[in-house]
């Protein structure tokens, strides 16, 4: 009888341990300024910025004098989400997830109906870049091997996401091959 009450004080212990762990988010192996800035990003949840391209200067490029909004709307324990429109087109959502290799920038891209484009989730790692350290309001993402396998050409992409708190501008930035590629600038829209 005592075997019997024992091993069923075990299963029952060890059952309420594997369901309270669902109730807790993993910790993930981040650094503090990856930390800080997915909080910083996070405390900004319902934020809109609203600002155009800087880089090309190319009349032809896609973007060229469409408006650009970014909108920090999707803020859960593992990840942000920034719906970016280009004009009418809503197509395109970053996304900033905690991973165990540090923070991940995904670009998930849409067609009108939902439904995942042929080149979507690309992206990559956050990194130091060029000796210049991520900080609490600028992270440097490095295109990962999914990217590489889907986008071969963009193997060397690094892309940068930056919050200045003083002037209130998100700023999109990729280079490839240490080259600039595209740039926007987008600046905070005050609530009325």
């Amino acid at each position: 009888m005592k075997t019997q009450l024992k091993t069923l004080f075990v299963f029952l212990a060890s059952l309420l341990l594997t369901s309270c762990v669902c109730f807790f988010s993993p910790d993930y192996d981040l650094t503090d300024e990856e930390q800080a800035f997915f909080n910083n990003l996070a405390h900004m949840c319902g934020s809109q910025f609203v600002g155009k391209s800087t880089y090309p200067d190319d009349p032809n490029h896609d973007f060229a004098g469409k408006k650009l909004v970014a909108t920090i709307d999707g803020c859960g324990p593992r990840y942000v989400s920034i719906p970016f429109h280009v004009g009418e087109d809503k197509s395109r959502t970053w996304i900033i997830y905690k991973t165990d290799n540090g923070l991940r920038l995904r670009h998930d891209h849409r067609h009108e109906d939902g439904t995942p484009d042929e080149q979507t989730l690309y992206g990559g790692y956050s990194a130091p870049y060029k000796g210049e350290q991520p900080t609490q309001y600028k992270q440097f993402f490095h295109a990962d091997d999914y990217t590489f396998e889907m986008i071969p050409e963009a193997e060397s992409n690094v892309w940068m996401l930056e919050y200045n708190p003083e002037t209130q501008e998100l700023t999109y930035y990729l280079e490839r091959h240490q080259q600039p590629r595209y740039k926007a600038v987008l600046k905070l829209v005050e609530e009325k």
